[in-house]
């Protein structure tokens, strides 16, 4: 097998662990690392070959620009507060914590080399967090943490990485020195990620095409990441800009192909492209154990302690923070989501997955230092934090969906009930407001507006049915029911009409060309409504 089969391999698994991670209710990126482990053990197997230093602008940035897309730059503001205690405060106490442990039971690793394996662990992993916050049907405010948290950690860790190692490789360090990268890092990032997100806002409607449109934005995050790198900036960061900035300015209500395109391609992107991910994490363990050679059995109860460690200090700090946050919310409400309850402070704890960005950093540890001497216990570092990254996903990842279900956690119903009666009473009074305007340019006639009005009633009954009287509601119960009858045979009509196009494609002189447009037609509906091209 060669490197292009295993990169197949590896998709197919992707997959057809999508499906199957849902029937055993299970998350996705768990099932895909061990699936990956199970590969590395098969003899034709052959080792990974991909540069440490891709991994990350290979893997990351459509990962961050599709996750940003399920969330918006106001959500993240409104929990501004318990983010950057999860998302920066932590990735600091967390790279002490482990930093003291690893110096101290690590044989031969220095502190520098502690710190960085500190940082590179530290970061809960936003592909693990998100998925399985989806799949387990968590309330809102939790995912909205898990994302956040899981989104920008990655910023803090990666940056707090690079400079460890520069200290480590180059035998000095200057806080002044660091700080300031640290600033800097930051100001060209996001820079980067406003000027490339409005530069993207300005093409997308130039293109005109759904199609060349979510190829534009396939390149823009990797263009995002590789500028930012490219100037000393946090690409991760500038990602996170630019996908913020996009979701916010460049957002058409009208463009629907454009969306349900984008939408489509962005989830196939983020299933094969995790799938690759984790799968690579699995193929790699083997790799680690043989390079570990002979100490792996003194650095498995090293790794063990280093593991117990970024567990503990989860939920110490965890705990406190959402006193702290709580407290604070009720000084002022800033709308923040915070988890209620120790039961939702426990899953929030335990859901505290490592992956991509820490295997990624783990594997570009470099070989040497600038004496020319081998990099003090690289391959230590890399052993423990592999150890630390499977130990998080396999043990909490596969008993997560358990212990949400032993507390009885779900999704608050409640909220998102209120928030469509909200949309519902919004959608009614901007129709009423163009049914007004409408007839007051003299283009409908005061009963056809009548009609408009009552027919912008019943949009939001249906949106929330609660907000019609009992009498309306068993009314539109009844035209639901017929609505759906009439989908059911429109439905068939389509069918029929797109079998006969597909056999005609196939027949002696018809142009697949126009059968194809004919069939795009039938697709989008519009074939009642056609329009000369």
């Amino acid at each position: 097998m060669d490197q292009l089969t295993l990169l197949f391999a590896l998709l197919l698994g992707a997959v057809v662990i999508v499906p199957l991670g849902e029937r055993l209710s299970l998350p996705p990126p768990v099932l895909m690392t061990l699936f990956g482990a199970g590969l590395a053990l098969l003899p034709f197997v052959p080792n990974v070959e991909i540069p440490p230093e891709y991994i990350l602008p290979l893997v990351l940035p459509p990962l961050l620009y599709s996750a940003v897309q399920r969330t918006s730059w106001r959500e993240f503001a409104a929990n501004l507060r318990p983010i950057v205690l999860l998302a920066v405060a932590l990735v600091f106490v967390t790279t002490a914590a482990v930093a003291a442990v690893a110096h101290a039971v690590v044989p031969g690793l220095p502190l520098a080399g502690a710190v960085a394996l500190g940082a590179l662990v530290a970061p809960p992993d936003p592909v693990a967090a998100t998925a399985v916050a989806g799949k387990l049907g968590l309330p809102r405010r939790m995912v909205s943490i898990l994302e956040g948290e899981g989104l920008f950690n990655d910023v803090t860790a990666i940056t707090l990485y690079h400079v460890t190692i520069a200290a480590a490789v180059s035998g000095t360090f200057s806080v002044t020195v660091a700080s300031a990268e640290l600033v800097l890092s930051a100001a060209v990032a996001v820079a980067v990620g406003i000027v490339l997100g409005w530069a993207t806002a300005r093409m997308l409607p130039l293109l005109g095409d759904a199609t060349l449109g979510t190829g534009l934005t396939l390149l823009v995050p990797f263009a995002s990441y590789s500028i930012a790198e490219e100037l000393l900036g946090s690409g991760v960061l500038a990602v996170l800009v630019t996908a913020l900035f996009l979701t916010e300015r460049a957002t058409d209500a009208d463009d629907v192909i454009g969306r349900l395109t984008g939408q489509s391609f962005w989830a196939v992107v983020e299933t094969l492209v995790t799938g690759v991910a984790f799968g690579l994490i699995g193929l790699e363990v083997h790799g680690v154990v043989v390079s570990a050679g002979g100490q792996w059995h003194t650095l498995l109860p090293a790794a063990g302690l280093v593991l117990a460690t970024v567990i503990l200090v989860r939920l110490l700090w965890l705990a406190p923070a959402v006193w702290l946050v709580r407290r604070l919310k009720r000084g002022g409400d800033r709308g923040e989501e915070i988890p209620i309850g120790w039961r939702e402070t426990v899953v929030m704890w335990w859901a505290g997955m490592r992956g991509v960005a820490s295997v990624a950093l783990a594997l570009a540890v470099p070989l040497t230092v600038d004496s020319g001497a081998d990099f003090p216990a690289r391959d230590a570092i890399v052993f423990v934090a592999f150890a630390v990254v499977l130990g998080t996903l396999v043990l909490q990842g596969l008993t997560l969906p358990w212990l949400v279900g032993r507390l009885d956690i779900g999704s608050d119903g409640t909220t998102e009930r209120a928030q469509e009666r909200a949309l519902a009473i919004r959608v009614a009074t901007a129709c009423r407001t163009r049914v007004r305007e409408l007839e007051a340019e003299g283009r409908i006639s005061g009963e056809a507006a009548e009609r408009m009005t009552h027919r912008a009633h019943e949009m939001a009954w249906w949106i929330a049915p609660e907000l019609a009287d009992e009498e309306r509601r068993e009314q539109i119960t009844e035209r639901l029911d017929r609505a759906r009858e009439l989908h059911s045979l429109r439905g068939e009509l389509l069918s029929a009409a797109r079998h006969a196009v597909v056999d005609a494609r196939n027949e002696p002189g018809m142009t697949p060309e126009v059968a194809d447009r004919v069939l795009r037609w039938l697709d989008q509906g519009s074939l009642w409504h056609r329009r000369e091209e």
